[in-house]
């Protein structure tokens, strides 16, 4: 009898050691077992959270890149409210500056003696406030153009006429009949000019 127990155990060993017995068994496990209706409903629920994320992070980025350009745009237009915000103050000090010009202008030189000593001494007065203003000008940034023989530039200039003139390059500034000004770089008011043209 034990023999008989000891055989067939030793047939049942090498059954399942034989190769179809070692076969069968990855075919066995391979097989997944059908996924249950709630872990279905979990890896769809998956799938459109990481869509909302992906979708969220890409609105998020978004939001951050808007706001650093709103940022640098109101950064650069309140440096340029501090530069040219007192641009209608300077325009409009410029006609006093002109008629400052035009007075010393027309006072006589030959009248300009110690022998007239009140229109030398006003005279006088009116040259300083003239080199006053310039200087308050050129410490506010406002630069005086006079562009006498340079080559005409419509950004800076007006030519009011064309005129030739003998012994000068046509596209010249042959005359200033009022000065321009420009305000850190940028044209406050065009120099009024006549033009050399070709004859």
């Amino acid at each position: 009898m034990a023999s008989l127990c000891a055989s067939a155990l030793r047939q049942g060993c090498f059954r399942l050691l034989s190769p179809s017995a070692v076969r069968a068994t990855p075919r066995l496990l391979s097989q997944k077992p059908e996924p249950s209706p709630a872990e279905k409903a979990l890896t769809e629920e998956k799938i459109q959270l990481e869509e909302q994320v992906k979708d969220l992070t890409d609105k998020y980025k978004r939001a951050l890149a808007d706001t650093e350009n709103i940022r640098q745009r109101s950064q650069k237009m309140i440096d340029e409210a501090k530069l040219y915000g007192i641009q209608g103050f300077c325009k409009d000090l410029l006609e006093v500056a002109d008629i400052l010009e035009k007075a010393t202008e027309s006072v006589p030189k030959e009248e300009v003696t110690s022998a007239n000593p009140h229109l030398k001494n006003l005279y006088d007065g009116l040259v300083m406030t003239e080199v006053q203003i310039q200087k308050v000008f050129s410490k506010h940034g406002l630069v005086k153009l006079d562009p006498v023989g340079q080559k005409f530039d419509p950004y800076e200039h007006e030519a009011l006429f064309h005129a030739p003139v003998e012994g000068k390059e046509p596209g010249t500034v042959a005359l200033v009949t009022k000065v321009g000004y420009k305000i850190h770089g940028r044209t406050l008011r065009p120099a009024l000019v006549g033009v050399v043209k070709a004859p």
